[in-house]
Order: C-alpha cells, then structure tokens, then sequence
C-alpha cells in the first residue's frame, strides 16, 4: 500500500483530499458557490461577460408557471429540459422536435406532454437539485453537434471539460457520449474522456469506467488525433470564467455547435480528478506551478499564453499508465 502511493506521488497524481483541501476549500469562497451551483445565475453571468451560452427560452419556477411549458416545447429543432440547481446530468432531458401526439426524446422514443410535466414537476420539486431543496427548470435551446467527432461518438453531444487554476487553464479533456452512458457525456454514466493536448486540442488518450482505452466502445474508431475547432476560443472561455464568477478552482464545459460554435454549457467547482487517467499524467506538477505562477496584470488572454508556457513546461513527459 505504501510504495503504491509513493509510487502514484511521484507520478504527479493529484488526490481527492489535496484537492478539495488545495484548491477547493483554499480557492473557491462558499458564498460564490452559488454562481456556479445555480445554471441560471451561471448563464446570466456569462452573458453579461460576452460569454457564448445556449439561448435560454425560459424558466418554469412554480407550479402556475406550467402553463407556458406547452410553449416553450413548442420548438421546431427541439429544446433541452435542466434542472438549474442539478449535477452529473441528473434530470436533464433532450427534445429533438415535435412527432405525431408529442415529442421525440434523444432516445427516439416519443414524450406525451403529460410525461414532460411530470418530470418537470419533479426538478421543481428538487428531485435533481444538489441540495434536494425546490428548483427552477430550465428550457434552452438544444444544442446540434459539431460533425467532428462523429467518427468517436455515440448518440448524443460531446463536450469540453478545461480546468482552470487561478484564472489559467492547465488541463483538459473532450467527454464523449456512448450507448452505455444513454448518450450522455457524463463519465460516471459510462461516458469516455479522451485527454486534450493543451497547446494545440488534439486528442490523445481515452479512458472509460476508470480503465485506459484507444478505441471508443461503440464506433471502435480510434480516439487520438481529432483536432478541436475553435480551440484557443474555448481556452479564452475558460479563462474568463475565473473573472465571471471569482472562484479560483472551476471547470468549464464548453459545447461545439455547428452553426453557433463554442458555448459553454456550465461551469463546476469541484471538477474531478479522472482527467488525469484520460491524460495519462498527474497533474500536481501543473497544479504547483499555476498556483506560484505570476499572473500580475494579465488579462484573459495573457492567461492563456501564460497556461501553453506552463503547458509546455511542466506536462510529465512520461504518461502515467492506469
């Protein structure tokens, strides 16, 4: 037991009780939590700082709300139902349009409008919400991925996890949907991370379910070598997302678009630590020289350059093998 956790130590892996002790509870002040844990509070910021984000139709906050729900379905390429106080994808469900006598689910079965207002009902009721207190559901515009990562993707939209350390994006990763996490790009559902390559958003290695892997489970197409559209645009997101919401910990989920480009989706202050198996190294070494780095006058884009240099630096030259 001993020489293994030597062993991981000296391979730079960050665990969950430095983590939280570093850098959530050090950086990241309770009462901005808020920001981050509430999704509307999060896309009004965002809009506010020039951020790109999915169109919001509206809000249902009580039950009397109900009555423009019908309305707000009413979109021709769909829409996306969220609990706004939610996490790990929880309660969150894709509408593809209307079809006879209802709407089609990203699962292609067909929704009744009943069966859309009971679930409805239930993130009001906080079923989904982070601290099972009543919630607000969210309506937006549902987001047409980007054919890209077609090839290493299954059912659903891939997204963009960056981590961001004082305003300095450090590490990344594309989740990428499969039948087994019902389309969702959500890695404890049995979504697949593929690790960026900071400098440049290429794709290098994946991981599903805790283990290494090369091939997505379902296309069985190789998952290295896609390069990210719109990168340094999503990296500049990232970074800006530390002056949006104060928080020195976060990680950004961006969305690629088709026709929009890069949205972010949501934010996170307590990003996990499985992006080091999808990277293949441990990230203390990144983590140490963000939090020493001087970032005295340097706006969003001088973070940026700031996080390819330390990038460059500091990412372990020999991938850890899990």
């Amino acid at each position: 037991m001993i020489s293994t956790w030597i062993a991981l130590r000296k391979a730079g892996l960050l665990g969950i009780n430095e983590r939280n002790l570093r850098l959530v509870n050090d950086l990241n002040p309770r009462r901005l939590m808020r920001l981050v844990n509430d999704k509307t509070e999060t896309k009004r910021l965002a809009i506010e700082a020039g951020i790109p984000t999915p169109e919001l139709y509206g809000l249902i906050r009580n039950p009397l709300d109900m009555r423009n729900l019908e309305t707000l379905l009413d979109k021709p390429d769909g829409c996306v139902i969220k609990p706004a106080n939610g996490s790990q994808g929880n309660g969150i469900q894709v509408i593809l349009g209307p079809m006879r006598g209802g709407w089609r689910r990203s699962n292609g079965q067909r929704a009744l409008f009943e069966d859309l207002k009971f679930h409805v009902n239930n993130i009001l009721s906080g079923m989904y919400s982070l601290s099972g207190q009543p919630d607000v559901a969210m309506i937006e515009y549902r987001v047409k991925f980007d054919e890209v990562f077609d090839p290493i993707s299954f059912g659903g939209v891939p997204d963009i996890r960056i981590i961001v350390l004082r305003g300095i994006p450090f590490v990344a990763m594309v989740r990428l949907p499969t039948a087994e996490s019902d389309g969702k790009a959500n890695l404890h559902k049995g979504g697949v991370g593929v690790g960026l390559d900071l400098v440049t958003g290429r794709t290098m290695h994946g991981m599903q379910n805790g283990k290494t892997t090369e091939i997505h489970p379902d296309t069985a197409n190789p998952l290295s070598n896609f390069s990210v559209p719109h990168w340094d645009a999503m990296l500049l997101m990232a970074a800006k997302a530390y002056e949006v919401t104060g928080l020195g910990y976060l990680g950004a989920d961006i969305v690629l678009d088709k026709g929009k480009g890069p949205l972010l989706l949501e934010l996170n202050a307590r990003p996990g630590l499985a992006i080091q198996i999808a990277n293949r190294m441990g990230i203390r070494p990144l983590v140490n020289a963000a939090l020493t780095a001087d970032t005295e006058g340097l706006d969003a884009e001088g973070r940026v350059d700031l996080a390819k240099k330390l990038y460059r630096q500091h990412a372990p030259a020999h991938p850890v093998n899990a």
